[in-house]
């Protein structure tokens, strides 16, 4: 029988003995039946105390895991069944005392080591690697990994809107993988996914966005016009200049669309005299009061649904989904 035993830890020996044994005859490296050391061997063996490993062995015993035959030794039980012969007593706990989840996380963990030993991994490797993962806190932030400084600010006003979770962003060649998504979710476009994937750290899963389109008969979403002007305003080039295109292909005349970039000073002016404004919705409330407003948001439903998934299972409690504007 193997032990590893760290004589520097938080843990004492005993109870390290005693998660080891169990989780030994859990995945069955320990088989019912199989006589152990006795505990003056196995403190020699492992330069111990008698002491610590026979207070394991007689918690070990009380537990049902082990039993002393008078003359012969220490072995494994033959059966861990309760006395009624059920297995498992009404109370919902196993005859060592562990309720039905624990006996389940046990087995979970004995899984675990025999894979790792079947991959060839040292158990000093296993230990580090599930003490690596213990200690690191669960997400508590989206991270948007988006190269294009006004398409991020977009994404992350809608994403703020409909999640829970706080939400920051950066550019992909700005952010050490290992640091920058300490505690957070990656999210990315999917036209970026691919390169933000191999920057992350290996255990870091991103979650890619749907970008909705914006549609190519535009006019459908807008009042009718008569002789009126039509604005467009964003901070992001390519929706200024997909809605032109877009509007102009519509049947709009070129010299009734007012066009202002919001990344630019002054520029609100003359959007006031349009009858009504195309816009991206992280500028929407920042308009000057107008007829008619068609705020054209980029994430998908799908998507943001697929978010709140991920907060679900994370503890955060549903956003409520925002309400569609036009």
């Amino acid at each position: 029988m193997q032990l590893w035993l760290n004589r520097t830890g938080e843990v004492s020996l005993r109870e390290q003995m005693i998660t080891q044994i169990v989780l030994a005859i859990l995945c069955r490296e320990l088989a019912p039946g199989e006589r152990l050391p006795s505990t003056r061997e196995l403190a020699r063996r492992f330069q111990i105390h008698a002491n610590t490993t026979s207070r394991a062995y007689r918690q070990l015993e009380r537990d049902g895991w082990l039993e002393f035959r008078h003359g012969s030794g220490v072995f494994v039980r033959e059966s861990r069944a309760g006395a009624t012969g059920a297995g498992e007593p009404a109370s919902g706990r196993h005859a060592s005392g562990r309720t039905a989840l624990e006996h389940q996380i046990d087995e979970l963990l004995a899984d675990l080591l025999r894979k790792a030993g079947q991959l060839g991994a040292p158990p000093a490797l296993v230990r580090e690697r599930v003490g690596r993962w213990l200690a690191a806190e669960p997400p508590s932030r989206w991270l948007l990994i988006e190269p294009d400084p006004e398409l991020r600010q977009i994404l992350v006003f809608e994403m703020q809107q409909a999640l829970r979770m706080p939400v920051s962003a950066c550019p992909p060649d700005d952010f050490l993988a290992q640091e920058a998504v300490a505690r957070a979710v990656p999210v990315a476009r999917p036209s970026k996914a691919e390169a933000v994937r191999k920057r992350l750290p290996a255990q870091c899963e991103l979650t890619v966005l749907d970008i909705r389109p914006i549609p190519p008969a535009m006019h459908k979403y807008l009042p009718k016009a008569g002789e009126g002007l039509l604005g467009i305003a964003s901070r992001w080039p390519d929706f200024l200049r997909i809605a032109r295109t877009m509007l102009v292909a519509s049947g709009v005349a070129e010299e009734a669309l007012v066009i202002r970039d919001a990344a630019r000073a002054g520029w609100k002016r003359g959007l006031d005299q349009c009858f009504a404004i195309v816009c991206d919705a992280a500028i929407e409330h920042q308009l000057p009061e107008v007829r008619h407003r068609v705020a054209f948001r980029l994430l998908d439903e799908s998507s943001l649904a697929r978010l709140r998934q991920v907060e679900a299972s994370l503890g955060e409690p549903a956003a409520e989904e925002p309400q569609a504007t036009a």
